[in-house]
């Protein structure tokens, strides 16, 4: 099987939803990644065959294939086709294993996996609240027959992996504050610097509070009563884009890029729908036996923080080093653009092991409908 190349890797910092890219219309917040990453590779953009974009609520003005309008939208060759997919919050990461799966089949040698959310201007669920507005059901008679009417939502999912791993408010907050912390860090530090492409006057991510105390989330609400979650420990609703350029051996040296890591394994799992967070778990382990990699061969983390008992449960569950888990923040503190995050997370692991010079990396996610992603790369 031919190999897969990341020959370059950007993303916009994340937004907060009423922040100074809420305005951004979601074609130019891809046109901005899509441009930044052809110009930082040098590649031909007329060499690059197709644009895999993630994005989870396609209506409005994230409707009609974005990845095509993105890319038009950046002035870039009409020859290069687009196509937009929904894996829900994994939309971006499956963008990246379509992008990969293409390279290494031997069909294409350079395609960009990218994704955008715009969560200010198109609000989550926008494309569920027009089926119920206009009647429509969302689940067919075999779903109610197997599932029942029980409430499916992310929230639920995320209070019951509180429920069956035991985890109070306390350690939530704890992670949380953590979060916000190592973020606040990274930030000062210029991690990031190298993976961001400023845009609306926003050079850093909005959503991190390096102010934030225990005193301050204990204040919070809980977001039912009874609940163990409160917003300190959900992630943040935001505005982003990203993009990853996967290329073939044989473009690598056609056009003289410099790869930064290879791929290595791509997983894909279900799960329990109702619990719907918890596939990380089962994925992990299923890539990392085809890997023929332990945990401790990991040395850079991403896991997406829908909620903290997500991360929390696959620490637990896996037995990997919480100081490798997210050790720049996660989503709590930077920030969720949903179908942006894959490639964004896949943007912070590259520059991290570029970094840090760790050798491999492996990134995962939940998903809506109880589905995970996990990737495995190999700095280079």
């Amino acid at each position: 099987m031919a190999e897969a190349f990341i020959v370059g890797a950007v993303r916009t910092p994340v937004g907060t939803k009423k922040g100074a890219l809420a305005g951004v219309h979601p074609a130019d917040l891809g046109a901005h990644v899509l441009k930044e990453v052809v110009e930082r590779t040098g590649v031909d953009p007329a060499a690059v065959e197709d644009v895999v974009m993630g994005c989870v609520s396609q209506v409005g003005p994230q409707a009609l294939d974005l990845a095509r309008t993105a890319w038009l939208s950046a002035g870039l060759p009409e020859t290069t086709a687009g196509v937009t997919i929904d894996r829900q919050c994994g939309s971006s990461q499956q963008a990246v294993h379509f992008a990969a799966q293409g390279v290494m089949s031997g069909t294409q040698d350079l395609v960009v996996a990218s994704g955008v959310e715009n969560m200010g201007m198109v609000p989550m669920g926008s494309n569920v609240q027009f089926a119920i507005d206009n009647g429509l059901e969302l689940y067919g008679a075999g779903w109610t027959d197997r599932y029942g009417t029980q409430e499916v939502s992310q929230f639920r999912g995320a209070q019951l992996m509180c429920e069956k791993w035991g985890y109070k408010r306390a350690e939530l907050e704890r992670y949380a504050l953590e979060s916000h912390q190592r973020a606040a860090a990274a930030q000062q530090a210029g991690h990031f610097d190298a993976e961001l492409a400023p845009l609306a006057g926003v050079a850093q991510d909005e959503g991190v509070r390096p102010d934030t105390t225990p005193e301050k989330m204990a204040g919070l609400a809980p977001l039912r009563e009874g609940w163990e979650l409160t917003a300190a420990v959900a992630s943040q609703i935001s505005v982003g884009a990203s993009a990853v350029l996967i290329a073939s051996e044989q473009a690598v040296k056609e056009h003289g890029l410099t790869p930064l890591a290879r791929i290595v394994q791509l997983s894909l799992v279900g799960d329990d729908p109702v619990y719907m967070l918890t596939a990380p778990i089962p994925a992990t382990r299923i890539a990392l036996k085809k890997a023929g990699l332990g945990i401790g061969d990991i040395d850079v983390t991403e896991i997406n923080e829908a909620f903290a008992p997500v991360p929390l449960a696959w620490i637990e569950e896996i037995g990997a080093d919480p100081a490798k888990t997210n050790p720049n923040g996660g989503a709590i503190a930077l920030g969720h653009p949903l179908g942006a995050t894959g490639a964004v997370l896949m943007t912070k692991l590259v520059h991290e092991l570029k970094r840090t010079g760790g050798r491999y990396g492996l990134q995962t996610m939940c998903e809506g409908g109880g589905q995970a992603n996990v990737t495995i790369i190999e700095r280079v």
